[in-house]
């Protein structure tokens, strides 16, 4: 059997924020017993969701889904004000599973709401984030997901501009937009490059370490996660092959031909099992050979939601 050297990147696979979102749904699931209904998938995972699906969660794509009264909970993604309001309207006990970070975003936005600016959002249109984002920002936000599309904005008042990011875009992601927008407005204001979502340019960093040394890339992550796919598109841009794949059973073991260093690296809500499942699968064929590289130590731990937190009767809840 031939031999190939895995590199596994570090960091890889879950943020801190799909952590404390997985974590919100178990304890609500917990405390209140099933179903706990949850609008729009947890995180962008199939095993994830199924595995949660198992223990009782109902996933629903709107809340108008859910019958009055039953316990809900908002995803990792955030949501609109109006989405908030037609929960309220059901009378639907809510637990927001919204990452930290991404609420961060949406008072940002908010803030600079209040001073008078009008707000662009850099990110990707249609993803939950992004339309959860701009229903949070009252008088409308102007979106941007390519330098091209900076040429194109009108504005009221280029004095009067301020410019959010979606958490799943690193600082090189954003650099020739943020570029765009600084060279067309000169007075738009921003945040410091230190609000970039930590897990995101972490596992980019990562991606860039792989590419030095191997032959291929595969990212274990779903089809519909954009810190995934992005992961996938800067290995190739990196110049190695790059695939993205749900889990062992997307890996075609053609895609070793002529390989003897593989690097392998997960999206932000892959869970590491999937990553190990991967490695037994890869070992069928080769003669394995692991190496785990050195990365930034990731130790953030987001607080769960109060409603969790505040319940002595269950132990099993605990305030982080």
């Amino acid at each position: 059997m031939e031999h190939l050297k895995i590199y596994l990147a570090s960091p890889r696979g879950f943020c801190a924020g799909v952590e404390r979102a997985i974590e919100i749904v178990e304890g609500a699931l917990d405390v209140f017993g099933p179903p706990v209904y949850v609008r729009h998938e947890i995180v962008h995972n199939k095993y994830v969701v199924n595995q949660l699906r198992e223990k009782g969660a109902v996933f629903v794509d709107e809340v108008d889904e859910i019958p009055k009264g039953a316990n809900t909970v908002f995803s990792a993604h955030g949501v609109s004000d109006a989405v908030v309001e037609a929960a309220k309207k059901r009378g639907l006990p809510v637990i927001d599973a919204t990452c930290p970070l991404v609420s961060k975003v949406h008072k940002e936005g908010q803030r600079h709401e209040r001073k008078g600016r009008q707000v662009v959002l850099i990110g990707h249109p249609g993803h939950p984030e992004v339309e959860g984002t701009m229903g949070r920002i009252p008088g409308g936000v102007l979106l941007v997901s390519k330098v091209e599309d900076v040429e194109k904005l009108s504005v009221k008042d280029p004095s009067q501009l301020a410019y959010v990011t979606q958490t799943t875009l690193s600082v090189d992601d954003t650099r020739d937009i943020i570029s765009a927008l600084k060279t067309k407005f000169p007075d738009i204001t921003g945040p410091d490059v230190n609000d970039i979502c930590y897990a995101t340019q972490n596992r980019q960093d990562a991606v860039r370490e792989l590419a030095g040394k191997v032959d291929m890339i595969l990212v274990v992550g779903a089809q519909n996660s954009s810190n995934s796919n992005r992961l996938r598109d800067l290995g190739t841009e990196l110049g190695k092959p790059s695939k993205l794949i749900d889990d062992a059973n997307g890996f075609d073991s053609e895609w070793l031909s002529g390989i003897e260093t593989l690097g392998i690296t997960a999206g932000a809500s892959a869970p590491e099992a999937l990553v190990q499942g991967l490695i037994e699968r890869i070992k069928k064929y080769r003669d394995v050979k692991l190496e785990l590289l050195s990365g930034k130590t990731e130790n953030i731990i987001f607080k769960l939601p109060r409603e969790l937190t505040c319940r002595p009767d269950h132990p099993r809840i605990i305030s982080r």
